[in-house]
């Protein structure tokens, strides 16, 4: 398999470090990237071939990834358009960015997944939220589901209108986790505990329950309920939060991140749009 990444970033180099270690004889993988001091590092770290131009990396591929920033997705598309054929499979990371905005650019025959990681793919514990086209085969799902899985964890969505969803959850997702680190940290040291002793007992205890839940075949709800004796220490926290209605702060957290991510893509689609009319 032939992948060429067109972003060099850090999801690009997540991945690209989870699909070359141990390196495999099947793969060969080419980046696009106009910086030339990140074109030597890529070079000498995975010993592969990277490249200015778009045009001529994409020849032959497999695999065409976009890791780009949506901001610049129509500018590569344009440039892309005439040269990536309906055969190979267009693997996008870029959030906000429809298939159907894809496929208008690059032409409607166009095999395209669209992926939404997040960012602890970057030491190999992401999960990855994906939806694939209609033009997709079986085999280009598959090649798909292999590329993300270097770096994380796959789920598969049938509804492309459910990412806004994954984005709000997963994608912003560690966003929450880090504030409620932060928040813990903070009242051990409101309690007298020394700062470095906080944020580490906050740290570790995060990690760790983290770490639990995700290998865990309980639930989430059970392994809480476990550890909430009556009448303890636990059941009086638990009151607190609930008594603030925590679930419902969340649920209002979650869909506030939904509701301008859809924002986000209507955004992008209208920028399309007016470029066309243009």
């Amino acid at each position: 398999m032939l992948i060429t990444f067109i972003g060099g970033g850090n999801m690009a180099s997540a991945l690209i470090s989870g699909l070359a270690n141990p390196p495999r004889s099947d793969l060969r993988i080419r980046v696009v990237e106009p910086s030339e001091s990140a074109r030597r590092r890529l070079e000498e770290t995975f010993s592969l071939a990277t490249f200015t131009d778009a045009v001529s990396a994409v020849e032959g591929a497999d695999v065409v990834l976009l890791a780009i920033k949506p901001q610049i997705m129509s500018t590569v598309l344009d440039e892309l358009a005439g040269h990536v054929q309906p055969g190979q499979l267009v693997l996008s990371v870029a959030a906000g960015i429809t298939m159907d905005s894809i496929e208008a650019q690059l032409g409607r025959g166009q095999a395209v997944v669209r992926c939404m990681p997040n960012t602890p793919a970057l030491i190999g514990h992401g999960i990855t939220g994906m939806v694939a086209g209609r033009n997709c085969n079986i085999g280009q799902r598959s090649q798909a589901e292999q590329i993300m899985s270097a770096a994380s964890e796959v789920v598969w969505l049938a509804d492309e209108n459910l990412m806004d969803a994954v984005t709000a959850v997963s994608g912003t997702g560690p966003a929450y986790f880090f504030l409620l680190t932060e928040a813990l940290a903070a009242a051990a040291r409101e309690l007298g505990l020394p700062a470095a002793t906080a944020d580490r007992l906050a740290a570790i205890t995060c990690f760790g329950a983290g770490a639990m839940v995700a290998t865990s075949p309980d639930e989430a709800e059970e392994l809480r309920r476990r550890v909430t004796s009556p009448g303890g220490t636990t059941e009086a926290a638990m009151a607190v939060l609930e008594d603030g209605d925590f679930r419902a702060l969340m649920l209002r957290a979650v869909r506030a991140a939904r509701d301008r991510s859809q924002e986000l893509s209507g955004q992008a689609a209208d920028k399309e749009e007016a470029s066309d009319d243009g």
